[in-house]
């Protein structure tokens, strides 16, 4: 990718997995697009997806993001703690590498102009593509909400769209789309359920009030863990670090006798924003390496890049992403996604042997054969491999929908049918790995007969992390059953289970 724009689209729906798992399929359904994060937040009822494209594919990704969205979500029966224009809110795009804000400008004055030509969903221009001064802060066009801005865009002509007519779309609303500088979404959890005194925190640190510059803040209610939150975004941390940010929200919060529970990060975070000391200083529940923006970009574009001889990345450096990935105080990549590479090593091992083999003379009688072995084993290989990521995000779904908010009755049903739902998925893809396992085995067993007898060792290595791989699948399969209730589904899968002989 010569370059890369970050775009982060935020989403008006944080309790429903489902929806939110269509919008992130219908937002990678293209060329050259990578997901780098997935927030879901149940008390603001939003979601914020960050995923990394080039020039030419991330504003078609973006309008594939708007439109399932649209489908999806009415604003009507919308309601959450954070402050919404649009079933897509805001979409902004990020120069990461090769281009600049400007290029960014260019884009989003496309994506706005296309949403309202296919989708008929007004866009409104804001920061660096703003056409309007008084529309560069997002909070200013935002001003009023869906409900608000649904009457007032028919009178006021201040209040009319960039791309559109006099009238929000009746279930999608608008969406704000720009460029800007890297943003650094940043909560700061008070260990009170007093939301006024994060409220009048949030108000002594903003620019707008004469806090701090580059600050965005406000104060929201956390239902759930009932707790009030100083909701912030640093539009520019250069200006304003995070550690500043937070230890200004402790000492206002202290002179109140209350302490912070603790602060989170939502999306992504460049690496120099964030020293290793302010781990600890911050006290960020939900830090892991893949939150630093820097760390996952290299762990995405390293596993989309093409490897061979003119690769000068080692074969330790290679591994070591993603064994370090495994061993993160995180439940996922786990047992699954290790299970998947270990059917993709003995895969890969096979097909090497192929190779090896295919340069003999003396096996020139078996070479059609090695060479349909080693197309299937490279076909098995491509596939376990996708599961390494694919078991990941399903679990991580699991996670996600236990999280959501089970007050009422309908919400323990919602969040029932989310939770089974991913297991089903999460059940699904490690029994796609273990049926890929078995035939990788059974396609190893065949090659010792036909193969040049040096490469023996490898076979049965091979062989090994195929059974390793099959296990290993079939073990978390069985982990994620019991939350399922669908008596046909399960049927099916256990029929699945029995040919594989178990």
């Amino acid at each position: 990718m010569q370059t890369i724009v970050e775009c982060v689209p935020n989403f008006s729906e944080g309790r429903d997995l489902a929806v939110v798992e269509a919008i992130v399929r219908a937002l990678l359904a293209g060329p050259d697009v990578y997901l780098l994060d997935k927030e879901m937040d149940a008390d603001h009822n939003r979601s914020v997806i960050t995923f990394v494209g080039t020039r030419e594919s991330v504003g078609k990704a973006a309008l594939r993001g708007i439109g399932e969205a649209a489908q999806l979500i009415d604003l009507n029966h919308h309601q959450g703690a954070h402050p919404r224009l649009g079933a897509t809110d805001v979409v902004p795009f990020v120069p990461i590498a090769g281009l600049t804000l400007e290029d960014c400008v260019q884009i989003a004055n496309w994506v706005a102009e296309e949403a309202w030509r296919r989708f008929q969903i007004p866009t409104y221009l804001y920061e660096a593509a703003a056409r309007h001064p008084d529309r560069k802060n997002l909070e200013d066009v935002r001003r009023g909400q869906f409900e608000g801005l649904r009457e007032e865009v028919r009178t006021n002509p201040a209040r009319r769209p960039d791309f559109g007519e006099g009238a929000l779309h009746p279930t999608a609303g608008a969406t704000v789309v720009g460029a800007r500088k890297f943003l650094i979404a940043y909560n700061i959890n008070l260990n009170s359920p007093d939301v006024s005194l994060a409220k009048a925190i949030a108000k002594k640190i903003r620019a707008s009030s004469g806090g701090f510059p580059a600050v965005k803040a406000m104060g929201v209610e956390l239902k759930a863990r009932n707790l009030a939150q100083v909701s912030v975004n640093l539009t520019d941390f250069e200006t304003t670090s995070i550690k500043t940010v937070f230890e200004a929200v402790r000492r206002e919060a202290a002179a109140q006798s209350v302490d912070v529970a603790g602060s989170e990060i939502v999306g992504l975070i460049p690496r120099r924003a964030l020293e290793d000391a302010a781990v600890g200083f911050l006290r960020v529940e939900n830090f892991r390496p893949q939150l630093v923006i820097e760390n996952r970009l290299e762990e995405v574009l390293t596993q989309s890049a093409s490897t061979g001889p003119a690769a000068t990345v080692s074969l330790r450096s290679m591994a070591e992403q993603f064994v370090n990935a495994v061993a993160a105080p995180t439940p996922a990549p786990g047992g699954g996604s290790a299970a998947a590479l270990a059917g993709a090593l003995a895969a890969a091992l096979g097909e090497m042997v192929c190779g090896v083999s295919l340069k003999r003379p003396s096996l020139a009688s078996h070479h059609a054969a090695l060479s349909a072995a080693r197309s299937r084993l490279g076909r098995l290989r491509a596939q376990l491999m996708e599961n390494v990521d694919r078991d990941a995000q399903s679990y991580t779904a699991v996670m996600d929908a236990y999280k959501l908010p089970k007050t009422t009755p309908a919400e323990q049903e919602s969040r029932q049918r989310a939770i089974e739902a991913a297991s089903k998925t999460a059940a699904v893809v490690p029994l796609e790995t273990a049926e890929m396992a078995t035939a990788v085995g059974q396609e190893l067993a065949a090659l010792s007969d036909i193969t040049i007898q040096q490469a023996a060792p490898d076979l049965r290595v091979a062989a090994s992390l195929a059974e390793t791989a099959q296990l290993g699948g079939l073990e978390n399969v069985q982990a994620n059953l019991p939350q399922i209730r669908d008596g046909t589904w399960l049927q099916d899968v256990r029929a699945r289970l029995q040919a594989l002989g178990l």
